[in-house]
């Protein structure tokens, strides 16, 4: 098989422009590396990813672990950051996380154990110790999609604004209150959105106590949506649900319209994150839309960064937005 040795020959080069290269594609021009890629090719030469994890003790690889990736706005989250970790030669291995802490637990520790250059996660908790144990040892962490003080990168939505917007809108059309169709308060974004929610009626002269229903789902998929319409249905309800993502929105609404409940006449819905799907409904659904490429693509940038340049710890907040079809009147 042919060795480094051999490329260097062919391309005219040193061992060790071969190995920036290689490794450090960013610090050679782009003409010897255009050489040195040239011989490459030309020889099928096959770096030994092991050797070099031996040599340098990581690999240039990024975990990436989400919470679902069955949701498409982690689809779309994974594409952006696949997208900037290729454009420095890392690829990425994706976690799905299932909103489980010992699922998430068990990841983080493989991806320690496999040596990846870094790890993006959006943490299914607030607390981040396990994560901060993680940095204490040497491994580079972005938080994405959650936030975490001044001592971690993160990118973020401003969720709090996020579920403003949507009760500012569902009380401007003259509903007295909301139910809020949640996954684990813990988690910073739901959390985050029922902040938003109870200053929306605060500011609309009503009890966020009292104008605020508070509804949890099993799972934050469209199979909790579904289920979870004919509990509200059963009793007393209010008249406008806001669902803390598309998925669990799209599972209410053709929950209800298998019960006979139209939307937006009979209940208004609002979902988050306005994915492919939600304006492809029967009824499109009003939503509040999240930069979702652009969420990933800035926090594998950001772990790029962290991993060449020492600097301050960043914080990118991103602004949602309410787009509005017809789903809530």
């Amino acid at each position: 098989m042919p060795t480094m040795h051999d490329v260097a020959r062919l391309a005219g080069v040193s061992l060790g422009s071969v190995s920036h290269v290689i490794n450090h594609p960013e610090r050679v021009s782009a003409e010897l590396r255009a050489r040195v890629l040239q011989a490459i090719e030309t020889l099928g030469f096959v770096p030994n990813g092991s050797a070099r994890q031996l040599r340098v003790g990581k690999t240039r690889s990024l975990g990436l672990v989400v919470l679902d990736v069955a949701n498409p706005f982690f689809t779309e989250v994974a594409r952006g950051v696949e997208d900037a970790a290729s454009e420095y030669g890392f690829s990425v291995i994706l976690c799905n996380s299932d909103s489980a802490p010992v699922k998430e637990d068990v990841y983080l520790r493989t991806l320690e154990e496999q040596r990846v250059a870094g790890i993006l996660i959006t943490p299914i908790s607030t607390t981040l110790e396990a994560i901060e144990q993680l940095r204490q040892r040497g491994t580079a962490i972005v938080l994405l999609d959650s936030s975490g003080g001044t001592e971690v990168c993160s990118v973020a939505v401003d969720d709090m604004l996020g579920g403003k917007l949507a009760g500012d809108y569902l009380l401007s059309l003259g509903h007295p209150s909301i139910g809020y169709i949640h996954g684990p308060l813990t988690t910073r974004q739901y959390a985050d959105r029922l902040l938003g929610l109870r200053q929306a009626a605060l500011e609309h002269g009503l009890d966020p106590e009292k104008a605020i229903v508070l509804y949890e789902a099993q799972a934050v998929n469209a199979h909790a949506g579904v289920e979870l319409a004919a509990q509200i249905c059963n009793g007393p309800h209010p008249r406008a649900l806001f669902c803390g993502n598309d998925f669990l929105a799209i599972g209410m609404m053709f929950g209800l319209s298998q019960l006979g409940v139209r939307v937006p006449q009979d209940i208004a819905v609002i979902g988050y994150d306005d994915i492919d799907l939600a304006a492809m409904q029967a009824v499109p659904l009003t939503t509040i839309r999240q930069p979702k490429y652009e969420l990933g693509y800035s926090a594998a940038r950001l772990l790029m960064h962290e991993l060449t340049n020492p600097h301050e710890h960043q914080q990118i907040i991103y602004r949602p937005e309410l787009i509005i079809r017809h789903s809530a009147g």
